[in-house]
């Protein structure tokens, strides 16, 4: 059976929720492998909307396995808010939600240490969303951090809580000038989450290395996208983990032998949210138009997203580093009624062109997008479910960014709906 990765192409909010939503129908197992509570994805069913954060919306089927892997950091807070919100809303959790006893605990000194930093750094900040990201695996790679697994066990969380907070509250004090955590208010409260949390908490690696054995549906979901990878994004201004698809085996224990597909997603346009360099930005009205056509704000923050042209030069990049078998094309509907569309295929600096993405900041910051020009068309996508229903124009388009790219689009979306798609590839076949 196929054990499928979806990747974000661009720098996240491609719409990878709706992708991962339409996909699990086939799926035996949804599993998330990094990121945080700071991304969102949002799933629309009957013109109900959800936004999930940390549980797959895989979910929703209500017969699936959903899987927070070891790549994970969670809020335990958040992560309760979010199944109890969910089972309000009639969605059924129980055996069904596994959670890894090696996913990173957020702690509310990583809160607060992510936005002191923050205001230090000024108009130099990264532009985080304050959450406790960052910090949480900061303290993952020192080796300092706590697990799931330690809620399980009280007196070795205390033991490792007690010795963390000896340098954390030295640092609140002394650096950041911030009020120190007391160790019981923290241990009774985690103690308290343990409770809540401990039927979820399993070894994942051990649960999904055997449904690969027994020729199950794998499908793994990341959070953010290729251009915010902390090794392969616009570093500095990146996540703190590996969204690319080799992080998918990192973090679920998934061997890459076993991959079978790795389906990236790219939205028609580009958008990226927060602070660092996006060379197709559009700061004049049109950007404004895509922002508010495409509901460009952040599921989980608000935050307005930044919008501009398509990008061949990123996507070639994360069509490398990622290896896609395919292509998810996502808000066609958006590019409706746009006279003339452009696409970014290299950047000018200085004498130079760069038709391959350039590694230094400076570049990125100062370049000039080069760009092709394409018929826009008149009439609506939304809801068409057949190529050839679309407009000549708009099959061109598609056409074009195969070409451009070397992979195949093999799913379209043309609306918010899960039904509103046209699938040209089953992944699951």
């Amino acid at each position: 059976m196929p054990n499928v990765i979806v990747v974000g192409a661009q720098w996240g909010d491609e719409g990878k929720g709706k992708i991962v939503d339409v996909l699990s129908k086939k799926a035996d197992v949804v599993a998330r492998y990094q990121g945080g509570h700071n991304a969102g994805h949002t799933v629309v069913i009957n013109d109900d909307k959800f936004i999930l954060h940390i549980i797959p919306s895989g979910i929703l089927y209500g017969d699936k396995i959903c899987l927070v892997g070891n790549g994970v950091v969670f809020d335990p807070a958040a992560f309760i808010e979010e199944i109890n919100g969910l089972k309000e809303r009639g969605v059924i959790i129980g055996k069904n939600l596994l959670l890894s006893k090696n996913a990173h605990i957020i702690m509310p000194y990583h809160i607060v240490m992510d936005r002191e930093k923050e205001k230090v750094l000024g108009e130099k900040s990264i532009g985080t969303t304050g959450r406790g990201i960052g910090p949480a695996y900061v303290d993952k790679m020192a080796r300092v951090g706590l697990r799931a697994g330690d809620l399980l066990q009280p007196a070795v969380f205390k033991e490792k809580l007690s010795t963390n907070l000896s340098t954390v509250n030295f640092l609140l004090e002394n650096l950041y000038k911030a009020p120190r955590f007391e160790i019981e208010d923290i241990y009774s409260t985690y103690m308290g989450y343990a409770e809540k949390l401990s039927e979820y908490i399993t070894d994942t690696d051990i649960f999904i290395n055997k449904m690969i054995a027994d020729n199950k549906n794998i499908l793994c979901e990341g959070a953010q996208g290729t251009l915010l990878d902390i090794d392969h994004g616009t570093y500095p201004f990146v996540t703190s983990s590996n969204p690319v698809a080799g992080g998918a085996c990192i973090g679920l224990g998934i061997s890459p032998v076993k991959i079978s597909r790795i389906l990236g997603v790219i939205k028609a346009y580009t958008t990226r949210v927060g602070s660092g360099p996006f060379p197709s930005e559009l700061r004049d009205s049109l950007g404004k138009t895509f922002r508010e056509k495409g509901g460009e704000y952040g599921a989980t923050t608000g935050r307005p997203r930044r919008c501009g042209w398509l990008d061949m030069v990123i996507l070639r990049h994360a069509a490398m580093i990622n290896g896609f078998t395919g292509i998810a094309l996502t808000k066609l509907d958006i590019l409706d009624g746009i006279e003339k569309i452009r696409i970014c295929t290299s950047y000018k600096y200085k004498e130079s062109t760069f038709d391959v993405f350039p590694k230094e900041l400076n570049i990125l910051e100062n370049c000039e997008p080069v760009y092709t020009e394409l018929a826009g068309w008149k009439e609506s996508t939304v809801g068409i479910k057949e190529l050839k229903r679309l407009p000549k124009a708009a099959q061109t388009y598609i056409h074009t960014i195969e070409e451009l790219l070397d992979v195949e689009v093999q799913l379209i979306s043309t609306g918010r709906r899960r039904d509103e798609l046209i699938v040209l590839k089953e992944q699951f076949a």
